[in-house]
């Protein structure tokens, strides 16, 4: 994604630069490239907090899930068609970011929804925040 949104945008900016006919046509267009390199790179942390998933490049995108929110963790092979496909989804009862097909954080969450990360070593990170859950709904 990160490498679409790059081709894209200066693809567009060439165009711009150099038929003024289409330039505001190419300038409403980078904002599809914007799309493409925003949530083309993800950063997830895990930690006694919960989950947080920031894009790489602008990391005022986020989304956090406090450990209150979240029922268990597991870790499991998966492929974008099975979230809805690549980027930001969301589906009723299922959100999910995928970049790729592979390893994948499944979140269950409290309210009876899941979100889904791809993410390398989602094992380690399931482990991980399964390990503080019990420690957060003992002090309830």
């Amino acid at each position: 994604m990160l490498a679409t949104g790059t081709v894209l945008a200066i693809g567009l900016l060439t165009i711009a630069l150099i038929n003024p006919e289409y330039r505001t046509l190419c300038l409403w267009l980078l904002t599809v490239a914007a799309a493409f390199l925003v949530t083309g790179a993800i950063r997830v942390t895990v930690d006694q907090r919960g989950v947080m998933v920031a894009s790489a490049l602008l990391p005022v995108l986020r989304r956090r899930f406090p450990l209150h929110r979240i029922k268990q963790a597991t870790a499991q092979w998966t492929r974008a068609t099975e979230v809805g496909g690549w980027g930001y989804r969301w589906n009723p009862g299922l959100s999910a970011i995928s970049l790729r097909g592979g390893d994948a954080l499944w979140l269950s969450l409290a309210n009876g929804t899941q979100f889904v990360i791809t993410i390398d070593d989602a094992e380690s990170a399931a482990a991980l925040l399964n390990s503080y859950l019990p420690q957060k709904s003992g002090s309830q």
